[in-house]
């Protein structure tokens, strides 16, 4: 078989399915769900997220240039994906998912406390780029959950078996095939090629 021209789109997958919380300034919050997220620089550390301006949450985004991402589990694949088929005009989704908010330290949007990470951001610019305006955004302080800690500090983010999205589908991640260099140290490690 060979390899079909499919029509040019987003085939970029799999993406992490995040829980991004938002407020307005009178301190009305509500969460969507994003999969159009990614890291965008390390120095300074900043992201960026991908909204559609008819999205409920946007006017907050727009508003106070802050937002959280939370990352998800297997645990919170139901309220992850209920945070992105319902609006926040309509339902108060952290009542209905029973998600509980905890104050950030730098922005003045809550973070989700189930979520092993939650990361605070401030946007720095804005583009207007068609179906979906990107946020980008400086991360201004970041917080794990203890549990997922070793004694020496380390955190084990695969521990709490993060979501990740793809074709309409959630997943968890799956098997650890390797860290970062592992090609090079052949003599240690035998994969199939």
């Amino acid at each position: 078989m060979g390899k079909r021209n499919f029509k040019p789109g987003n085939m970029l997958y799999p993406l992490p399915a995040v829980l991004v919380s938002v407020a307005d300034k009178q301190g009305n919050s509500n969460l969507l769900t994003i999969a159009w997220t990614g890291t965008i620089c390390s120095d300074p550390p900043m992201v960026s997220i991908s909204v559609r301006p008819e999205r409920y949450s946007y006017h907050m985004l727009d508003e106070t240039g802050e937002f959280v991402i939370n990352l998800t589990t297997e645990k919170l694949c139901f309220a992850t994906d209920y945070c992105g088929v319902k609006s926040g005009k309509d339902i108060d989704k952290w009542k209905a998912m029973k998600l509980n908010k905890i104050p950030a330290d730098k922005v003045s949007v809550p973070m989700v406390k189930e979520s092993p990470v939650n990361i605070e951001c401030k946007v720095v610019e804005k583009k207007e780029l068609g179906s979906h305006h990107m946020f980008i955004a400086e991360v201004v302080a970041v917080h794990v959950d203890e549990k997922y800690m070793d004694d020496r500090g380390g955190f084990h983010l695969n521990d709490a078996k993060p979501l990740v999205y793809s074709h309409g589908r959630y997943f968890a991640t799956g098997e650890d095939l390797g860290f970062f260099g592992f090609s090079v140290q052949r003599d240690k490690f035998k994969y199939d090629s």
